[in-house]
Formats: structure tokens, C-alpha cells, sequence
């Protein structure tokens, strides 16, 4: 599943991918790797500054994860361009959720904050009952 999110004519999409082989469910150790692209709509070449993510699992305990830019870069994007990578994470649940926020400038030296959407991390080991 592809999850959207646009703001200030900018999407993004991420698709989250369980992976299985990463994972060890006796060790509570649960990963999955997420495809991220960002689409710029806008008029004006936009530059990635940093993100901040919040990563939830199924208890409701949240994560929270800062930094500067993405995957080590900090990407001009013209407009009408786009920018995609991939990173990954990891939960001691079986599922969970992230959502977030990437800090943009304009060509203006104008700084704002665009929505990356609320996705899900499901595994197939949903259903085990949590203690």
C-alpha cells in the first residue's frame, strides 16, 4: 500500500515493506524497510533540511527520531522534480505505526514544514497475542 500526504503543493508517498528475513519474532525484533518519494508541485526548487519522524508500536509507545536531512543528504528539489530513497526501521511489536514531518526551505530562504503521512507497519505475525 502507497500512502500520500500533500502539503504546500509538495507529496509525499511512502511504501513500508515488512521484512521478514530481518526479522526475528522469538527475539521481539521486528523491521521493515519504507520507499519514500517526494514530489514537488510547487513553483520553485525546494531543499530537504531535516526530518523528524515518530515511530509508534502497538503498545503506543512512541519513538522520536531527528536529524538532518535524509539517508546523509540534504536534496534540492526543482520543481516539478522529485526525490525518492529508501531507509527502514524496527519494533519490538508486530505492528506499529510512523508519521512525521520533513523541514523544507524555499529559494526565498523561507522555512516550512511539510506532512509525511501516517503509515502502518503490519507483519503477518499480527496476530500473535501480545503479553
Amino acid at each position: 500500500m502507497i500512502y500520500h500526504a500533500k502539503t504546500h503543493g509538495i507529496t509525499v508517498k511512502v511504501q513500508p515493506e515488512f521484512l521478514e528475513h530481518q526479522s526475528d519474532p522469538t527475539e521481539d525484533h521486528y523491521v521493515w524497510a519504507y520507499h519514500v518519494r517526494i514530489e514537488n508541485g510547487s513553483e520553485g526548487a525546494v531543499q530537504l533540511l531535516s526530518r523528524t519522524w515518530e515511530v509508534i508500536d502497538a503498545f503506543g509507545n512512541i519513538r522520536h527520531i531527528s536529524g538532518e536531512g535524509v539517508v546523509g543528504m540534504q536534496p534540492l528539489i526543482a520543481a516539478t522534480e522529485f526525490f525518492e530513497y529508501n531507509s527502514g526501521t524496527s519494533l519490538k511489536t508486530p505492528s506499529g505505526f510512523m508519521r512525521g514531518t520533513y523541514q523544507l526551505e524555499d529559494e526565498d530562504g523561507n522555512e516550512f514544514d511539510i506532512d509525511i503521512p501516517i503509515f502502518s507497519l503490519d507483519s503477518h505475525y499480527q496476530n500473535v497475542v501480545l503479553q
